[in-house]
């Protein structure tokens, strides 16, 4: 049997371009190698599906930096409003939380995925799971067929790919389609972990680890230079540094070579120097408190005794025995505390894949390959990502949709 549309990937753009296209007349065959569908989408948002972020299309397209005006052409189609609408008439109510969040209101990311599954048995789409692609054929430059694992072929008029990166390849994301794309003539900008934790050499850092630190200004220093800054919530893990604004950072980082790679906390991101100092002088010069005591008023216990040891202070010297020039190292380690950067966390816990294939090569308004005739590209396959915050499922809902709808003309 020939089909109109073959799908490759099962996620969220997958499912949202098969759901288009089929509601749209297409006989759509939708190919996913997991035993069920959405398995990295229930994983979203702490498995509550953080599926859009609702901001203006053009505030939207900026959080995803200088390639995001690509974006802007398919926002203006199928944007976090049209998304938003398309869960509420189908029975999913949301809301928006802090930052601009929007979640389901039952906070259960299987709802979510519920109503994909739905949408694809109302649009007649005919669903294989545990199937697994092995090749892909063409001739001259359109795709003739797909070979899957057992041998068994798969044709159709047109072909999207919607197979993800490599971020969690637990969940199915194993990269296959960079292989297959680049065999095609795609250009493939080398992938990369993307929203990961960064890995940090000090060796106190597992000392640290649990520690929860809320409203600190964390910066990025690559041989004194600053790369970026960003002030929030940040948690330590057995061998590195976590949270948000960490992961966000990570795409910056690992861009770069991890030598003379630095980040600095300020713990007082409100106080200069010059305003902490005065706090510290007031604080010290008339108690008799003794230094480790008075630490555990200024900054998390956990964080005491490596701070102590970074200092060189005498735990039990008493605050107004403290010299000018302690003072100082010390007004200096709650300022910029510096942590050796040496590389960030894998793709087993990333949540995203940077690179994948050229913006170049993929039409903005269509999601259609510039290369391969019958071909379209959609989600994280795509050299697009952004920050948390539901950025990077926006990106699938609306190249996926954009993908389905263009495909059966």
């Amino acid at each position: 049997m020939k089909y109109d549309i073959a799908i490759i990937g099962g996620g969220p753009s997958g499912m949202m371009a098969a759901g288009r296209a089929g509601e749209l007349g297409a006989n759509v065959i939708l190919l996913e190698k997991n035993f069920k569908l959405g398995v990295k989408l229930l994983a979203t948002g702490g498995g509550r599906a953080n599926i859009t972020n609702f901001k203006s299309n053009m505030e939207l397209a900026n959080s995803f930096g200088s390639k995001g005006h690509w974006l802007l052409s398919g926002l203006s189609k199928f944007g976090p409003k049209e998304l938003i609408e398309f869960f509420n008439v189908r029975g999913l109510k949301t809301k928006i939380e802090e930052n601009n969040r929007v979640f389901p209101q039952s906070n259960s990311a299987q709802d979510v995925l519920q109503v994909l599954i739905d949408y694809l048995k109302s649009s007649k789409v005919e669903v294989r799971l545990k199937v697994e692609v092995k090749s892909v054929v063409k001739t001259e430059n359109k795709i003739k067929k797909l070979i899957l694992s057992d041998g068994k072929e798969i044709l159709a008029d047109k072909f999207i790919i919607c197979s993800g990166g490599k971020a969690h390849p637990s969940t199915g994301s194993t990269g296959d389609a960079y292989i297959w794309l680049k065999q095609l003539g795609h250009t493939i900008i080398d992938p990369r972990p993307a929203l990961t934790p960064v890995i940090l050499s000090d060796k106190f850092i597992k000392d640290l680890e649990g520690l929860s630190l809320k409203e600190v200004k964390i910066s990025c220093y690559q041989n004194n230079k600053k790369l970026c800054s960003a002030i929030g919530s940040v948690i330590f893990t057995a061998n590195g540094i976590s949270g948000p604004i960490i992961l966000n950072m990570s795409e910056i980082i690992g861009r770069q070579d991890p030598k003379d790679l630095q980040i600095k906390i300020d713990f007082f991101p409100d106080l200069d120097f010059s305003q902490l100092d005065k706090k510290l002088q007031e604080d010290f010069s008339s108690s008799n408190k003794i230094f480790k005591n008075a630490l555990n008023q200024l900054i998390p216990p956990k964080l005491v005794d490596t701070l102590i040891d970074l200092s060189g202070i005498d735990p039990f010297k008493k605050l107004n025995l403290i010299t000018k020039e302690e003072r100082k190292t010390l007004l200096y380690l709650l300022k910029e505390f510096n942590l050796t950067v040496s590389g960030l966390a894998g793709y087993d816990i990333a949540m995203a894949t940077a690179g994948g294939v050229d913006l170049k090569e993929v039409d903005s308004k269509t999601m259609q390959s510039k290369i391969i005739e019958n071909l379209y590209l959609a989600g994280e396959i795509l050299d697009l990502n952004g920050p948390t915050g539901g950025y990077n499922l926006q990106l699938c809902w609306t190249s996926g949709y954009l993908a389905g709808e263009n495909a059966i003309f």
